[in-house]
């Protein structure tokens, strides 16, 4: 894509114009400035000499789908790895074992307080949670168990409030509860990666490429599940390449690449764009 092209079509920031759609999200329609929840400053993350994300500048307001969009190797794990503080577990382990220097640099704010360097379990307990790359998952475990275990960290008595929740969102996977997660499929182990996060009961829930590997049908339905995250007051941030069933349902997005910043825009800019369509609609 050419950054060119991409930084001349760039649009405004910090003000958006929601026309008449209803986002639910309580404001008037029309210009309106809404409740940043994470703020990226001028993040940039280093693997020894090599930079993996140069400068970025993203903001996620309350209420809001926004999505991250870039093709292999733009940085979009890195970038979602940084804000769930993943990242920070990888700098210890290198620096124990005197491996790759991991360098973070600017601010990841979230709710006004800048937490780059925070712990991910405090991540967690402040409201943050991640459905990570390929879904990772405990295979020995089955589907109740896996949504269990994700609740460590809570002591609040609406745990089973979440759990119901979840399924409400993922019908199929009311009938696999005692399942082994090892032998489902690729999209309900995908489907119990995202209620994964879901139990943590998140402000922000992080998606790292959701649709990878899925049928049409499947990603369809995982769309329909993200709209009904949001209904239920839940922030998301997806990072994905496949942009063509994902950017009808966002607010806001913007595109990466090489770790940089090329692009932002209204869901719909960004769908009429001719070089989003050219690279990550296959239009």
């Amino acid at each position: 894509m050419s950054s060119t092209i991409c930084r001349r079509q760039g649009v405004r920031r910090n003000e958006f114009e929601w026309g008449d759609t209803d986002h639910s999200h309580g404001h008037n329609p029309g210009k309106v400035r809404l409740d940043r929840m994470l703020e990226i400053k001028n993040l940039m993350v280093f693997f020894e000499n090599a930079l993996a994300l140069n400068d970025l500048n993203i903001e996620v307001h309350r209420g809001e789908i926004v999505s991250a969009l870039g093709s292999n190797s733009a940085g979009k794990t890195t970038l979602m790895n940084t804000i769930s503080g993943l990242i920070i577990d990888m700098k210890v382990k290198e620096d124990r074992r005197g491996g790759e220097r991991i360098t973070l640099m600017g601010e990841v704010r979230f709710e006004g307080e800048d937490i780059l360097l925070t712990k991910p379990s405090l991540r967690i307990r402040k409201g943050i949670a991640l459905s990570r790359e390929r879904h990772p998952i405990f295979p020995e475990s089955d589907i109740e168990e896996n949504l269990r275990i994700s609740t460590y960290l809570r002591r609040d008595p609406g745990i089973h409030k979440t759990f119901d929740f979840v399924y409400s969102i993922f019908p199929p996977l009311i009938k696999l509860k005692k399942r082994k997660a090892g032998f489902c499929s690729g999209g309900e182990q995908q489907m119990l990666s995202i209620g994964m996060a879901l139990m943590t009961k998140p402000k922000l829930l992080l998606l790292d490429e959701p649709l990878l590997g899925l049928s049409p049908a499947m990603q369809n339905s995982l769309i329909q599940a993200v709209k009904q995250i949001r209904q239920e007051g839940i922030t998301v941030l997806v990072a994905e390449q496949f942009a063509r069933p994902l950017l009808p349902i966002v607010d806001r997005g913007y595109v990466i690449e090489n770790g940089m910043l090329t692009l932002e825009g209204s869901g719909q800019e960004l769908r009429e764009n001719p070089e989003i369509r050219s690279t990550f609609m296959g239009v």
